[in-house]
């Protein structure tokens, strides 16, 4: 006798106890679901979409690819229409007020009302000077990459008197009309890659990536992927330190914007 078996004679045994109960059957997982067309389309620019639709041979799939990309179409139109920057721009100290801190307080189209928005202030040293100059190309691209937010650009002292070079290049990071953080010294005691610079600025909330927003080079080096890296430059905390009078990590300089 089989006491696995389901017959009557079993379940009359199990009924008073002489046969354990039977173990409940644990059900099959069941598979994932499959990717629907617009998932897989969902990662894949205009020119891979084109050639989907070459070698495609069946009329519905390809009339849900066409509906799909015109779709997509009309909302990189509308993401366009958010982009109001794209560049890093020079200004001068009589501009910052208005270029930076109260730039910083209007609203995006489309974004919350207050959420004001992300600007980038970069100080730098003029002539060869390293940090500065990596800094300054790392920024452009950042500013191309995410053209909803400010990225500008002025030489350290003649934005604040007698700022030591020793603290540059400084990254002073607004929104909404406050600073978030400040950036002293990026990248001179550490090279800084244009990785870390993006992800401390999406951290602080002052870039925002989208769908259409394209990933980042990864760097080449497997040896710089494998070193754990040091942070590239200290960082103040986010309160202005500047508009009270000292300059972050320095207590003893006395700086006005």
């Amino acid at each position: 006798m089989n006491p696995n078996e389901d017959t009557e004679f079993n379940d009359a045994l199990r009924k008073y106890g002489i046969l354990p109960p039977k173990k409940a059957r644990t059900p099959s997982p069941s598979p994932p679901p499959s990717p629907t067309l617009a998932a897989k389309l969902d990662g894949k620019d205009d020119d891979e979409i084109d050639a989907l639709l070459e070698e495609g041979n069946d009329s519905d799939t390809e009339r849900m690819m066409l509906a799909y990309k015109e779709k997509r179409l009309k909302e990189m139109k509308k993401e366009q229409k958010l982009h109001r920057f794209g560049d890093l721009l020079p200004i001068s100290r009589d501009e910052y007020t208005r270029e930076v801190a109260e730039a910083s307080k209007v609203d995006g189209p489309g974004e919350p009302k207050d959420r004001g928005t992300g600007v980038v202030c970069f100080l730098y040293k003029e002539g060869m000077h390293p940090p500065s100059v990596r800094l300054r190309d790392q920024l452009r691209t950042l500013a191309k990459k995410y053209p909803r937010s400010k990225f500008t650009a002025i030489v350290g002292d003649k934005c604040i008197p007698n700022y030591p070079d020793k603290m540059l290049p400084t990254l002073i990071l607004y929104r909404g009309g406050a600073i978030k953080e400040q950036l002293v010294a990026w990248g001179v005691k550490v090279e800084g890659s244009l990785e870390e610079l993006e992800a401390v600025l999406i951290q602080d909330d002052i870039i925002e990536p989208t769908r259409f927003t394209k990933p980042t080079t990864p760097p080449d080096s497997d040896e710089e992927e494998e070193k754990p890296r040091a942070k590239p430059g200290p960082t103040s905390t986010s309160k202005s330190k500047f508009r009270q009078g000292t300059a972050a990590n320095d207590s003893d300089s006395d700086f006005d914007l």
